[in-house]
């Protein structure tokens, strides 16, 4: 019965969405083989993560028993695969507006761009290798720096974010959006890749985190789960674009879980710590504490007694709440 009343409207259910594919909106698009493939370019991230970390991640669907050449192939195919989705996402940017990816012009500048990037690759692994360094020398649970490299999701988000930094950088439309998105999916850390991030850069746990587009980190800043650094408001919204609406971290500043630091005049100044769950919207001057105090526990027994106790009294010493 029910296949029957299937074969009898299936005609009519078809006909219909493809009828509502006809309306030209934004979520219409019927040009599949002109867009950026959204699979493809997560699986050049991952030849990427790979060229990055040689020795660490394997391609199961080759056997290469010198691993030169094996290394000369993943190269040449993350190059020629990168630059075919540079060519697909070129048209979006406003001075290809309208050209296809087979355009000469587009095809020119996809290679130029595809270049430039792979030229960047090795101060990308310097960056990898500054970050790897920082997060042993700052996590004690970190028995080995292989761990970090195939555990940690922190590291693969900002790793992540090297990458698609430098594709930013070049003007690539949509590519580097996709890739940090991937990463944000995979580990719970949301680093926009217009934000502009310093050297050894170490996040503790990660999930929860929000850097936004135009985040200024300078070097050695340490941040833990939870942390935001945020615009004020997006009310503005597309008024706002290319406008600084994220703080400035400046360099050897540890931010705390929890801490929402917002605005884009924000500053917090060289050396600060700021302690979990603050709220921020000015700025702090260089070598501050910041912390939240006199917070108060409420602790109930079984027999219905109920202590309150304030953080004063808790504290131990005078970093005790920056402790995780």
């Amino acid at each position: 019965m029910q296949n029957n009343i299937i074969d009898k409207e299936i005609g009519a259910i078809v006909g219909n969405i493809l009828a509502d594919y006809k309306e030209n909106r934004s979520i219409d698009k019927l040009d599949l083989f002109r867009q950026p493939q959204k699979d493809m370019i997560i699986s050049v991230l991952q030849k990427l993560i790979r060229i990055i970390y040689p020795g660490y991640f394997r391609d199961g669907s080759r056997k290469f028993y010198n691993l030169e050449n094996d290394y000369s192939v993943q190269i040449e195919d993350a190059v020629f695969c990168l630059n075919k989705q540079i060519a697909r996402a070129l048209p979006y940017a406003e001075r290809f507006a309208g050209k296809s990816p087979e355009d000469p012009e587009v095809e020119a500048e996809a290679q130029k761009l595809t270049v430039s990037f792979f030229r960047r690759l090795p101060a990308i692994r310097e960056y990898a290798e500054g970050d790897l360094e920082a997060f042993y020398d700052g996590d004690p649970a970190a028995k080995f720096r292989e761990e970090i490299i195939l555990c940690y999701p922190g590291a693969y988000a900002i790793t992540v974010y090297r990458v698609a930094h430098e594709l930013f950088r070049l003007d690539v439309p949509l590519i580097p959006r996709i890739m940090t998105e991937h990463a944000h999916w995979q580990t719970g850390i949301d680093i926009h890749p217009g934000a502009t991030i310093g050297r050894n850069f170490f996040i503790d746990h990660g999930t929860g985190i929000v850097i936004g587009e135009t985040t200024l980190i300078g070097d050695n800043v340490k941040i833990y789960q939870g942390v935001t650094l945020g615009a004020l408001s997006t009310k503005g919204g597309q008024k706002l674009r290319g406008k600084r609406r994220h703080p400035t971290i400046e360099d050897d500043v540890v931010i705390y879980a929890g801490a929402s630091i917002l605005g884009g005049e924000t500053v917090i100044g060289k050396g600060s710590i700021i302690g979990s769950n603050a709220f921020i919207t000015k700025p702090i001057a260089p070598g501050t504490r910041v912390s939240i105090k006199n917070q108060e526990m409420t602790i109930k027994d079984i027999g219905g007694s109920t202590t309150a106790i304030k953080k004063t009294e808790l504290e131990q010493d005078d970093n005790w709440f920056w402790i995780i």
